[in-house]
């Protein structure tokens, strides 16, 4: 990784980037994307998502200020309602990334983070390579062993070969 990229939160809000960035205490920071197993699961679980719960309002790539000095762009993301503004600055209920052969576990633990710390109730981190997913909640985190992302209030069920098929 190169030297950080300093930009001010003004000129990134202002700015698009392709793809979207990650805006974390001033640096820009780069997301893994753009092969066709991330592309695949992506869009495959924003489908999903659309068609199952269509009361949902779900989105891919959207910027969501974390904290004051920090905007994510989750791979997919669902509320409970749609929101008004462009940036969102109300927590999702479900963020989703979905791992590039490229991504490091301390930076996908550092935006887990950031969406807890933020108020999301649910995480959910999909390998396309291994097939495997995780579900993050603040109590703590679990493998998905039957074959099923899940939440509560609302329940929400995907199966991962609907992600994979």
């Amino acid at each position: 990784m190169g030297a950080a990229t300093l930009v001010s939160l003004e000129e990134y809000l202002s700015t698009s980037y392709d793809p979207d960035r990650d805006y974390v205490d001033g640096e820009l920071e780069d997301r893994n994307v753009g092969k066709k197993s991330h592309a695949k699961a992506q869009g495959n679980l924003h489908l999903a998502l659309r068609i199952h719960y269509p009361s949902l309002f779900v989105v891919v790539e959207q910027r969501i200020r974390v904290s004051a000095t920090r905007y994510r762009v989750p791979d997919v993301c669902a509320m409970l309602a749609e929101p008004d503004e462009e940036v969102f600055t109300e927590p999702p209920f479900l963020c989703i990334e979905v791992l590039s052969p490229e991504d490091r576990a301390s930076r996908i633990q550092r935006k887990i983070a950031d969406y807890l710390k933020c108020g999301v109730c649910y995480i959910w981190v999909i390998d396309p390579r291994t097939r495997e997913a995780f579900i993050h909640t603040a109590t703590g985190m679990h493998a998905v062993e039957d074959g099923v992302l899940r939440t509560s209030d609302p329940d929400i069920a995907v199966p991962l070969a609907e992600i994979f098929g």
